[in-house]
């Protein structure tokens, strides 16, 4: 399988039309923060970017840095734009797309909260409208994201591919075949930075508690992850294989690796992920 770059080229930009794109951002929160950055890291023009939000604390240090366009309303950006990225909370999103007058109904919309399905996007909207659903994660915050994306069936292809360019500006942007597997997506690795997290805290207890400087513990634990995760991402062989690599027989990784396989631990990461999607599915039925 071969994945974009990262971050998206401008080059990809303009093969898709991107260079006379008009985007928007309804709200200003982190995530789209994260998006605008990427973007304009990626050659895209600040004042092709507007951005609404209620909250003007958020919209100052927007404008002071990229030098796009703060609009009044969430109608006066809808009206300047061909994309609009929906980047509010999931509970405030049926007030904030019920008030929309849409208008022209070529119009990308990009939807970056959870559980908010596209057909209830459809009927907040009231009409047929071209929406992507887009999951991505908090490394996205510094340009190392991870994203799974939908498209209804109103998405034409070169709008696809304009989403999809946006996700890339922050990491890796791919496609699911059905709406429902966003779910397993959220779980995987929307959630999975916790998952990372959990085990890095456990690491650094387990420095500490050897006699380790607390920053000597965390220095060698986040360059440990690092570089396993760049291992793993320039590598032919499966995670097992790597893992089997680097474990000697009768070594101190053994040791550790088999004391995790005596308390079942691969299972109990596994049953965590699954948890995590059927909590996903729950909070899309609560939302609905």
């Amino acid at each position: 399988m071969t994945y974009p770059e990262l971050p998206v080229k401008l080059s990809a930009m303009k093969e898709s039309n991107m260079e006379n794109t008009r985007i928007g951002f309804i709200g200003a929160g982190n995530m789209a923060t994260a998006l605008i950055g990427g973007l304009c890291n990626s050659g895209f023009a600040g004042d092709q970017l507007y951005v609404s939000d209620p909250d003007e604390s958020k919209l100052q240090p927007l404008t002071d840095t990229f030098q796009l366009h703060r609009c009044a309303s969430n109608q006066a950006l809808l009206e300047q734009c061909q994309v609009v990225v929906l980047a509010v909370k999931p509970q405030a999103m049926h007030a904030v797309v019920d008030k929309l007058q849409i208008g022209n109904n070529e119009r990308l919309y990009l939807s970056i909260a959870a559980g908010i399905s596209t057909d209830r996007l459809r009927t907040w909207f009231g009409r047929d409208v071209a929406l992507v659903r887009a999951m991505p994660n908090t490394p996205a915050l510094v340009q190392s994201g991870a994203a799974g994306l939908y498209a209804n069936a109103t998405v034409s292809p070169a709008q696809k591919q304009i989403a999809e360019n946006i996700m890339s500006a922050v990491g890796l942007a791919l496609w699911v075949e059905t709406e429902s597997q966003l779910d397993a997506v959220t779980a995987l690795s929307g959630s999975g930075p916790a998952y990372f997290f959990y085990m890095m805290e456990a690491m650094e207890q387990a420095g500490l508690e050897l006699g380790l400087a607390r920053d000597l513990v965390h220095a060698l634990t986040v360059q440990t992850a690092l570089g396993t995760a760049k291992l793993a991402q320039t590598a032919t062989e499966d995670p097992s294989q790597l893992r089997k690599r680097v474990t000697s027989p009768g070594g101190t990784t053994e040791a550790a690796i088999n004391h995790l396989q005596s308390k079942n631990g691969l299972n109990i990461m596994k049953q965590a992920v699954l948890a995590a999607n059927r909590r996903s599915e729950e909070l899309a039925k609560e939302l609905e």
